[in-house]
């Protein structure tokens, strides 16, 4: 059994922002794959989940409903409830320290700066498998007005013709 987290903002006014790119992504993966099921919203692991099954392997897909830097408390409800092992989880999330479009995947690294991903190191383990995207950043703009900004059409194009295939490729070959 796998478990796939995204770290984001749960709440609407971040639904389609930059911050958020993972949401987008999860509509788009959803229906990449036909999956059928819908989210449950688990209150008992502060987070929705969707499970299925790729490739045979049994996934959860988790978005914790907390802030950011309580995400780890989610993860660490799921992963007791299902007994998933550390090294079967992967934690996707964004960042702008590049331009837009960079992905990249790691066994295991740093936190890169984010302190929800310093959440997850300090209260459950640093070993544990990551995905980042970066969304660049407009130097024009204030840093939480660029991550709270929406993305161009343009954008969005890319974003579903390139940068998402690649995230499942991605997923779908480290599963």
């Amino acid at each position: 059994m796998k478990l796939i987290v995204w770290l984001w903002n749960p709440w609407l006014q971040y639904e389609k922002t930059r911050h958020n790119a993972w949401f987008l992504f999860l509509d788009w993966f959803k229906n990449e794959l036909n999956i059928l099921n819908d989210w449950k919203n688990e209150t008992k692991f502060k987070g929705e989940i969707l499970e299925t099954f790729i490739a045979w392997e049994k996934i959860i897909l988790l978005k914790p409903q907390t802030f950011m830097n309580l995400s780890w408390e989610s993860v660490l409800k799921i992963m007791s409830f299902y007994k998933i092992e550390k090294k079967d989880i992967i934690v996707i999330f964004d960042d702008v320290s590049l331009d837009f479009w960079k992905i990249r995947f790691r066994e295991s690294w740093s936190a890169w700066g984010q302190n929800w991903v310093k959440s997850i190191i300090q209260n459950i383990w640093e070993e544990f498998r990551r995905i980042k995207i970066w969304i660049g950043q407009d130097r024009r703009f204030d840093l939480a007005d660029w991550v709270l900004s929406k993305f161009s059409e343009e954008e969005l194009k890319k974003l579903n013709e390139e940068i998402f295939i690649e995230v499942k490729s991605l997923l779908v070959k480290n599963l």
